[in-house]
């Protein structure tokens, strides 16, 4: 829908990484806006979206899906039981792993994280053309995939 009008003076010297992270921040605050429920953190909401993708995942996993340090993982997850929206269950092949599953009242806010979810996509594709933002998914599709080549 946009007509091209967008702003393209970069700061800091037209550096990607710090106008990335600027603009990571001001992406971040639209979440908080709209999430919903409102008792969800943005990282609370990352994961269970993740969990609603696939139930019953390892702790490690679930870390890796939402682009956090599994060293780091286990208060957000303590925080996500607290609230009685996940529980940990040893795995049945590895007695040393923990596997995460959602609980019923996770399943009873499902829908509400998920349209929150296609609220931002919504206002987020309302930004740029169609072309734009084909691009822009490229553009992020190929990011993702920086933590990933550090990792070998």
């Amino acid at each position: 829908m946009s007509e091209n009008n967008h702003n393209t003076t970069l700061r800091f010297d037209n550096s990607v990484w710090c106008n990335l992270d600027v603009a990571l921040r001001n992406v971040d605050q639209l979440f908080r806006q709209i999430i919903r429920p409102s008792t969800l953190t943005v990282i609370e909401w990352y994961i269970l979206r993740a969990l609603y993708e696939q139930d019953g995942q390892h702790a490690s996993e679930l870390a890796r899906a939402v682009g956090r340090a599994a060293t780091s993982f286990t208060p957000n997850l303590d925080k996500l039981q607290d609230k009685g929206l996940i529980e940990r269950r040893p795995d049945e092949s590895d007695r040393r792993a923990v596997r995460i599953y959602l609980t019923q009242s996770a399943l009873e806010v499902r829908e509400a994280v998920l349209e929150s979810a296609r609220d931002i996509d919504e206002m987020i594709r309302e930004m740029f053309s169609e072309g734009e933002f084909r691009a822009f998914q490229s553009v992020l599709a190929t990011l993702q995939q920086v933590g990933q080549r550090a990792e070998v």
